[in-house]
């Protein structure tokens, strides 16, 4: 993080903290539970981490007042009363009968249960790992995390928080939970068999990248009115016959206007460049991502017209730099390649999101 004049925080890619809240609201689609933390609290947070642990942590007390979470899981043991089930061929197997014991199986009413357990232990490691520039927040972290004293510390893994039960009554578990997986992923290993996380990719740059996708996926379905907007659809090869070994293609968005059945294939790109140089030192477009947008709109041509007609963005952010509006017309095919600068005021950002679409 770095600091202009005005005290306003950003990030190392030169996003202000007050853009980068303004995406993760929209990344996260809850105003209401994040509705608590004010823009003050936002752009004092020096870090990333800082943002992150401010938020779990406001979230956290809150739900410490009106109580955590709780939920019935399977329990077992040598009880001297009955409860639940008895196991007999584990009671026999123990002598429990002759001890005036039974192994029982039964439900308890705990709050000793996953969505707590993920949430303490990304508190711990948070704790453990945060660069908050501050002492002060790592101080009030621990502190928070003795009131969780009863919830057990567990391996983090990335499936359980996609296995982890909630209910409708659960949105602030469900950003809490949102929260952990972006400071699990910041921290989880590209290989388990390299000692050193990450050794070719900034940490903040993978978690940018997430943000980036679902911040531009749910503002567009949000604000584009008319529109059918589809994140992370499944395309098909039409291959004519069967091949296992052929790639998943998924762009991040389908849009379709629905008076017109036009259709746009969007890919978000976050990196520091929109254009690469080759080897004498010409910038030019990237040939993998072009590639990869062509493929998308190659295969589906032959569905019906719209999709011979689909025209196919990368949409790359930039950082006060000369907004790229490029279009590139290959036979009948069209691929555009747009930025949108996320240093800019918050309503210039908008419009601007919005009339690549439009225009």
């Amino acid at each position: 993080m770095k600091t202009t004049n005005s005290n306003l925080y950003l990030t190392q890619h030169g996003i202000p903290i007050r853009n980068l809240w303004h995406m993760l609201l929209y990344a996260w689609q809850d105003y209401s539970v994040t509705s608590q933390i004010t823009l003050s609290d936002v752009e004092e947070s020096p870090t990333l981490d800082a943002l992150l642990a401010s938020m779990l942590s406001k979230l956290i007390r809150q739900r410490l007042r009106i109580g955590l979470g709780r939920d019935y899981k399977n329990e077992s043991g040598l009880l001297k009363g009955i409860r639940g089930k008895i196991n007999f061929p584990e009671s026999l197997r123990r002598n429990a009968f002759e001890q005036g014991q039974a192994f029982c199986e039964f439900h308890q009413y705990d709050l000793n249960i996953p969505k707590n357990q993920f949430v303490r232990s990304t508190l711990v490691q948070l704790i453990q790992t945060g660069n908050f520039k501050s002492n002060e927040l790592r101080h009030q972290l621990r502190t928070l995390a003795k009131s969780l004293d009863s919830v057990d510390l567990i391996q983090l893994n990335y499936d359980l928080i996609r296995r982890t039960g909630l209910n409708e009554n659960d949105r602030d578990y469900k950003l809490m939970l949102a929260i952990c997986e972006l400071i699990y992923q910041r921290n989880i290993p590209m290989d388990a068999s390299v000692k050193n996380k990450l050794p070719t990719l900034n940490r903040d740059e993978l978690t940018l990248h997430l943000i980036y996708e679902k911040f531009v996926a749910n503002f567009y379905r949000l604000h584009l009115k008319g529109w059918r907007v589809t994140a992370q659809k499944y395309l098909t090869w039409h291959e004519a016959f069967p091949n296992p070994l052929l790639p998943t293609m998924k762009p991040d968005l389908v849009l379709e206007e629905k008076s017109t059945g036009r259709i746009l294939i969007l890919d978000t790109k976050f990196t520091a460049k929109s254009l690469i140089e080759n080897q004498w030192g010409k910038a030019e477009f990237d040939s993998s991502h072009l590639y990869q947008l062509y493929a998308y709109l190659k295969t589906q041509e032959h569905v019906s017209e719209k999709h011979r007609q689909a025209v196919g963005i990368l949409l790359y952010p930039s950082v006060s730099q000369k907004i790229l509006s490029e279009t590139v017309q290959l036979q009948d095919m069209s691929l555009r390649v747009e930025s949108v600068d996320l240093s800019a005021q918050w309503q210039e950002i908008e419009k601007r999101l919005i009339e690549i679409v439009t225009q």
